[in-house]
């Protein structure tokens, strides 16, 4: 593919700031919920169906913004998606009613599913090959620290000036990073030497194969962490101190996924991503002896955080590598296993609170990534399989 000259960080610059965007966005809905259900005089539960249509539109339509991208260009994906993010925040800001918002929501998380996985697929393309899961890591982190810097601040200007201003502004930042990535993503051509190969079962039952660790690590992750807030204030922790815990997760978060893309460089998708499951079980077992003991919980949720996002990169730039000729669509397809099983995590979560509370989610979590380790073992392939099968697609 080929790059800006001028500018050698330009696209991961850019593809940092594109990804905060989106994740500002995500995660703002948190702070502004209470707003919400006062503003539109709904319950907080049903302000919270804001999030579940947001995310259940990006799940649904990130498959299809791929293939389209891998198809017309991803740069003209990207800039038109971009457009449209834009455009249902300004009309987020004036929605009349509820329903009207939610239908808003759809449109925005429709318009995000094709950014997020276009911005992967181009900073893949235009990474050396020995740093793609580095870069590609760096360009996670722009996700993980929208949590502090982005929904937080934001969430502040809301209270102050009001939650329209907030979804203004975002709009403007969409337009800044339309022109930005205009600049930074000259070229449409698609990945050297990637012709676009016709499906067959083969390559579909491969890449059904390779998402299955992604949606067992969403189930197993997610599962804990949707509960991690509620656990802690039944063990007797004060708002101030689940604050505290949060920002230390997202703090280990974000180290772990930049370890994670070094690591998964040097060590391979396969050993990385191994590595971060059967590290993440051990870490919820000592946050389990941690809550029972009532000490060091804090400690144990920043480790779990660290060791759970080395998966992350890993099982990008193993799919990237693996699918070149498909990257854009691939990684959407990750992403919808990535929903997939954020969403089936908070309902097996759910469910084990009810059985046994925040003790029992750890221990079912803990099973489901022990098996996460095994599939992984198993589906990945070696990176000496892959340099004997032709390129393209592993059988």
């Amino acid at each position: 593919m080929k790059i800006n000259p001028k500018v050698p960080p330009a696209e991961l610059a850019v593809g940092w700031l594109t990804m905060f965007l989106i994740g500002t966005e995500l995660f703002i809905f948190s702070p502004l919920l209470p707003t919400l259900a006062v503003n539109y005089d709904v319950s907080s539960k049903v302000a919270g169906l804001c999030v579940t249509t947001f995310s259940l539109a990006y799940m649904v339509t990130a498959p299809l913004f791929g293939h389209v991208s891998d198809r017309v260009g991803k740069r003209r994906v990207l800039i038109c998606c971009l457009l449209a993010f834009g455009t249902a925040n300004l009309l987020t800001a004036s929605a009349v009613n509820f329903p009207w918002l939610l239908a808003l929501r759809l449109f925005a998380g429709a318009a995000a599913a094709g950014v997020s996985p276009s911005i992967y697929a181009l900073v893949g393309d235009a990474a050396p090959p020995n740093r793609r899961a580095t870069w590609l890591a760096l360009t996670v982190s722009g996700l993980l620290v929208s949590i502090a810097l982005g929904a937080s601040p934001v969430g502040l200007v809301g209270a102050t000036f009001g939650w329209g201003a907030v979804f203004v502004a975002l709009a403007v930042f969409s337009l800044v990073l339309v022109a930005l990535n205009c600049w930074v993503w000259p070229s449409d051509c698609r990945h050297e030497g990637a012709a676009d190969p016709p499906r067959n079962r083969l390559a579909v039952a491969s890449l059904t194969r390779r998402l299955m660790p992604m949606v067992v690590w969403g189930t197993g992750l997610y599962g804990v962490y949707t509960y991690l807030g509620a656990g802690l204030v039944a063990l007797g922790f004060s708002k101030s101190q689940v604050a505290r815990a949060v920002m230390v997760y997202g703090c280990g978060a974000i180290a772990g996924t930049l370890i994670g893309g070094r690591l998964a460089d040097r060590l391979g998708a396969k050993c990385t991503a191994g590595a971060s499951f059967a590290g993440l079980c051990i870490c919820f077992l000592l946050l389990f002896l941690a809550c029972r003991a009532g000490a060091l919980i804090d400690m144990a949720i920043g480790l779990s955080a660290t060791v759970a996002q080395l998966f992350f990169p890993a099982q990008q730039s193993g799919l990237a590598n693996d699918f070149p000729a498909r990257r854009g669509a691939v990684l959407a397809w990750n992403n919808s296993a990535l929903f997939f099983g954020i969403s089936l995590g908070s309902f097996i979560g759910g469910e084990a609170v009810a059985i046994g509370g925040f003790d029992m989610t750890l221990i079912i979590s803990t099973g489901i990534l022990f098996a996460g380790c095994i599939i992984n073992w198993i589906v990945v392939p070696d990176p000496t399989r892959l340099q004997i099968n032709a390129p393209g697609n592993p059988t």
